[in-house]
């Protein structure tokens, strides 16, 4: 015969269930995560470094997890936009971030609507890479062989040495800003959209120098076509052996560059935020994926969550550091 619950017994299962079905993901679904294909937003156009390590990293993270990863490029406001539709996204593990210095680290300073609280808004799974730049110039225009050839040229010049970069607020033009305050030089800066353009220009003899990342620049520094004075990783690159670092060149706080991590919006479930920082460090830690990396003038840089949430907050006061110095004014 079939008991029967007391008015007690019945109102305690009740809540017990209750309970249960408040949870945002019961840790047996956490467990089975993914079950459908997962989207890792670049927040830029294609083509460009991020979106190449990006494609990198979501093909192996399709092979590690089973499911399919696929990249979608959300452009606009230095990654601000691509950023905010992650924040703002459903914390099941289906809509991470390929993120940058810019979105992480620099966009709060620079941008009205976004602040300190910003770095808040996510789950940090893992870093992977670290991209510096390369101070380049054109011969034909700027004959310099040297990071000091260049200073004492543009100390020269009754005008101001003009620098490009791919847009304001990226890690190229607050090189070119960090430069300009470290050398006390007049200098102007002339930002486009995008690398291309901005290199077309220094090719064309348009503009003086630029610090450009490593990745778009090296075809032409290979070729012979521009001239690298210095790198500003803090050792010299594999692919640029012998290109001097900034250091070198007499400027030893010069360090500058971008990075790529993993993120999550906050609220993540942590089952599944390990998951993914294990299968994101799996994959960035494979020779094949150091290869490549070191071939685009990159480097891989490990960090599990916890250390690259508190290296991105490291990074958020020494870019805004740089970004106070330079007195940018905030969009």
């Amino acid at each position: 015969m079939p008991r029967t619950l007391s008015r007690k017994q019945f109102l305690r299962a009740a809540a017990l269930l209750g309970a249960t079905t408040l949870l945002p993901l019961p840790q047996a679904w956490a467990d089975a995560y993914p079950t459908r294909p997962v989207k890792l937003v670049v927040p830029f156009a294609p083509g460009g470094n991020t979106d190449v390590l990006a494609r990198m990293v979501a093909q192996g993270l399709s092979e590690s997890l089973g499911q399919p990863v696929i990249v979608e490029n959300i452009s606009g406001a230095n990654g601000s936009i691509g950023a905010s539709r992650v924040a703002s996204a459903a914390n099941d593990g289906y809509t991470l971030l390929f993120g940058t210095a810019g979105t992480q680290a620099i966009n709060q300073s620079l941008y009205k609507n976004l602040s300190e609280k910003n770095l808040g808004d996510f789950e940090y799974v893992a870093l992977v890479t670290t991209i510096p730049n390369v101070l380049v110039v054109n011969e034909a225009r700027t004959p310099a062989r040297t990071v000091k050839d260049l200073v004492v040229r543009a100390a020269a010049q009754k005008t101001g040495m003009s620098y490009g970069s791919p847009g304001s607020g990226s890690t190229v033009h607050l090189s070119g800003e960090l430069f300009k305050s470290a050398t006390q030089l007049d200098m102007v800066h002339v930002p486009y959209k995008g690398s291309a353009p901005a290199l077309t220009d220094l090719l064309g003899g348009q503009i003086d120098f630029i610090f450009e990342n490593v990745t778009p620049a090296l075809p032409f520094v290979q070729s012979g076509k521009l001239k690298a004075l210095a790198v500003t990783s803090e050792q010299r690159l594999p692919a640029l052996p012998d290109v001097p670092t900034m250091k070198e060149s007499g400027y030893p706080a010069f360090v500058t560059g971008t990075w790529n991590g993993v993120l999550a919006p906050k609220g993540t479930p942590a089952a599944i935020v390990k998951r993914l920082e294990d299968a994101t460090l799996k994959v960035a830690g494979h020779a094949d994926f150091k290869s490549k990396v070191t071939a685009l003038g990159g480097e891989v840089r490990l960090l599990d969550s916890k250390a690259f949430r508190e290296f991105t907050r490291a990074e958020y006061q020494r870019w805004n550091a740089i970004v106070q110095t330079a007195k940018l004014e905030r969009q």
